[in-house]
């Protein structure tokens, strides 16, 4: 049996060396681990069809499947995030701004690494790779606690993890593999108050709930994201249909994929009939108020649990209403501080939405699909936090350091 504090001690013991290592030693380690990702393909795509064959068997869906999916496109799509977190600023040690006090000393603050992160996640193997080179990026160790589905793939990517960091010359055990167990072993992990610095669960929401249920650590969470798009009166037909499609059909199985279409009284008649066929045309199952009916064919009525839900299925919830104020009051009773667009042809009601929508990221045309570290500049992303202590939205390098005061005096005492 796995002994949870030895695993989390050796990471606490390899977290005060990775703090101090210079930015060229942790880059040379990530760079490392994508040229390893790629020299090691054939071992982790075969790792990976693994754990895909158990997942039929066990009837995954195939939303989970794509989840858990990742073929020579997506490792190399990992190597490359890899890469571009060498590329971006180390946060480590930055200080500023300083401020004189009236008595000459100088006061400012200087960012430094959380600690160790305890990272608890399902299905997505890449996220093993994302988060242990953001990590090791930004001085912390990470304990990897994935999910049985993808077991093989996990182990595989972790040791290939552990490797680069020892070729680099920094402590393996900054990356460790928590072998996936029961739920008694999550409770146990995160009440390690001592040695883990901050848990982040990734996952469906009772995990995440879980974990917050349990911890007695900090936790950066998510529950689930329920997305909304909004049609503004008068806004462009073919922007409505792409925006629509591609937060819905791209990839329905994550957080950012859109699950309720909002849509203005105005444009319903002539944007409904539209959206439905090419919606239908994709598979996709539409659920729709009584107002929405009225101008599509092949829907079913929706019903109160279809608003406020997170189908990550090719599952659209739609709903016709009479203003903005009522698309905002929607958004606010339903939504869940994740991902919230609108599209539209006015200024001011673009600048409304971004002042009054209370979500970790706002988009104006702009699909919600882009809620995500990469395609906000970030890089690897580590979770997407819909609570707004330490971070709001998608995490990456700055937030997972803090900060601590640093004082230059050249002699001062305090009278």
């Amino acid at each position: 049996m796995v002994e949870l504090r030895d695993l989390a001690m050796r990471a606490r013991v390899a977290s005060r060396r990775l703090a101090i290592a210079g930015t060229d030693t942790k880059d040379a380690a990530l760079a490392h681990v994508a040229a390893q990702l790629r020299q090691q393909a054939a071992a982790v795509s075969e790792a990976n069809q693994m754990d895909l064959a158990r997942g039929r068997e066990s009837g995954l869906s195939e939303a989970m499947l794509d989840r858990l999916t990742m073929g020579p496109s997506g490792i190399e799509s990992t190597a490359r995030g890899a890469e571009h977190v060498t590329s971006l600023p180390d946060p480590v040690g930055r200080r500023g701004p300083w401020v004189r006090r009236p008595n000459g000393l100088r006061v400012g603050r200087q960012r430094l690494p959380l600690g160790v992160i305890a990272l608890i996640y399902e299905s997505r193997p890449n996220v093993t790779v994302d988060a242990a080179v953001l990590c090791v990026k930004s001085g912390n160790a990470v304990l990897l606690r994935g999910g049985k589905e993808a077991s093989h793939t996990n182990r595989a990517l972790t040791e290939l993890l552990r490797r680069s960091m020892d070729a680099a010359g920094l402590p393996a055990d900054a990356v460790q593999m928590v072998p996936p167990g029961s739920r008694d072993e999550i409770r146990e992990l995160v009440s390690l108050t001592d040695l883990i610095d901050l848990a982040i669960p990734r996952g469906g929401e009772g995990l995440i709930r879980f974990v917050a249920e349990h911890a007695r650590v900090p936790v950066v969470k998510h529950y689930k994201g329920v997305c909304h798009l909004y049609l503004d009166e008068s806004c462009n037909a073919e922007r409505a249909e792409a925006l629509t499609l591609n937060g819905k059909v791209q990839r329905p199985g994550v957080c950012n994929a859109l699950e309720c279409l909002l849509v203005h009284e105005r444009e319903a008649p002539t944007l409904l009939p539209r959206l439905e066929s090419k919606l239908l045309e994709k598979g996709v199952e539409l659920r729709a108020c009584p107002r929405a009916l009225r101008w599509l064919s092949h829907a079913r009525p929706a019903t109160e649990d279809d608003w406020g839900t997170e189908y990550l299925a090719k599952i659209l919830a739609i709903k016709v209403v009479s203003s903005m104020d009522e698309a905002l009051e929607h958004v606010s009773s339903y939504g869940s501080n994740h991902t919230e667009a609108i599209c539209t042809e006015h200024q001011d009601r673009a600048e409304r939405w971004l002042n009054c929508v209370d979500a970790s990221c706002v988009l104006v045309n702009a699909s919600t699909r882009f809620n995500d570290g990469g395609q906000l500049g970030l890089g690897a992303e580590i979770g997407i936090s819909t609570t707004k202590l330490h971070a709001y939205g998608p995490m990456g390098l700055e937030s997972l350091t803090t900060e601590k005061w640093i004082v230059l005096g050249n002699g001062q005492i305090r009278q």
